[in-house]
């Protein structure tokens, strides 16, 4: 079992792996612990595979695996932490954005019996301002409806010891988030600032309709509040209705019947039906999770590997 297994989720990496081993071999190499670095290839298209074969081939404590197709950074992170044999494991992107050099400090805090290490950046610099501008409101808004703390600007580059990662190893939802199911298996975490660089190559994969999705998957999987919230309206608008059937019920029976005009019935119907069609499409977030969940299908196929006795899909 070696001390350290650090987990690289890649999908469409060639520009960038080549430069990403020859960094993180020596800052493994100067910390005098041994270690695994387990690949992840989440199905990509270009030379990623080729690449990770040949990396193999130069040093054995490379294990690899390739999975069927592309199943998301979240759950080809799972399938590294589910092999992973280290008695601490460290996710690291390919992209060198997050420095491996951090591992060091990681490694000296665990030391001192943190069972939960993790980066935090002290600025996004590298980001846009809308990116900055919603990350910011997400988290925000987030951390105010969870009932987990989720840190702010801290993503997956972290250290975890063996006890929280066989924890991560027992939750299986289909619809995963892995930075709040960091948080919510607790334990004692630390924190290490850091300065995020610009990706060393390459291009990134997200978009801003993948972090869209990627918002919903952490507001309905760590929050039941938008469902209250569609109760809330629903109540809210019946007592209005209520409210004002009585105040016409009294008109009328004061002044006499009047012909309604047809620009505040229209207005009236339209906002309703927006309003019906919102929560419903609320309720469907959280059934369409539901039938994912009820499937039970597994999170990944593996279609090879290298370095693996024995590797389950």
């Amino acid at each position: 079992m070696p001390t350290l297994s650090i987990v690289v989720a890649a999908y469409n990496e060639e520009d960038v792996l080549d430069l990403f081993f020859a960094r993180l071999e020596a800052v493994l190499g100067g910390l005098g612990e041994s270690y695994e670095i387990v690949c992840v290839n989440d199905g990509s298209r270009d030379r990623t595979a080729e690449i990770l074969a040949a990396a193999r081939a130069r040093d054995e404590r490379i294990r690899v695996i390739n999975l069927a197709r592309n199943f998301g950074k979240e759950v080809a992170m799972t399938a590294g932490l589910d092999h992973a044999r280290g008695r601490a494991v460290v996710p690291l992107d390919a992209d060198l954005q997050d420095p491996p050099e951090l591992i060091a400090e990681f490694v000296r805090l665990w030391r001192e019996g943190n069972d939960v290490v993790y980066a935090v950046r002290n600025a996004r610099d590298t980001d846009s301002w809308m990116k900055r501008t919603t990350a910011a409101a997400f988290y925000s808004m987030l951390n105010r409806v969870s009932n987990v703390e989720i840190p702010k600007n801290a993503g997956d580059f972290r250290l975890m010891d063996r006890r929280v990662v066989d924890a991560l190893k027992g939750l299986r939802e289909r619809n995963r988030f892995m930075k709040g199911l960091f948080s919510w298996v607790g334990f004692r975490q630390t924190s290490v600032e850091y300065e995020r660089p610009r990706r060393a190559a390459g291009k990134t994969k997200f978009n801003y309709w993948k972090l869209w999705n990627f918002a919903l998957d952490g507001i309905t999987g760590y929050s039941t509040l938008p469902l209250r919230a569609a109760t809330y309206f629903g109540l809210a608008f019946a007592v209005l209705a209520m409210l004002y059937g009585v105040y016409l019920l009294i008109r009328t029976m004061m002044f006499g019947a009047d012909v309604p005009g047809y620009a505040s019935t229209m207005v009236a119907v339209i906002f309703m039906g927006g309003i019906q069609l919102f929560v419903l499409g609320i309720i469907g977030e959280y059934l369409g999770r539901l039938y994912s969940e009820a499937k039970q299908r597994p999170l990944y196929i593996v279609e090879s590997a290298m370095g693996f006795d024995d590797v389950e899909e």
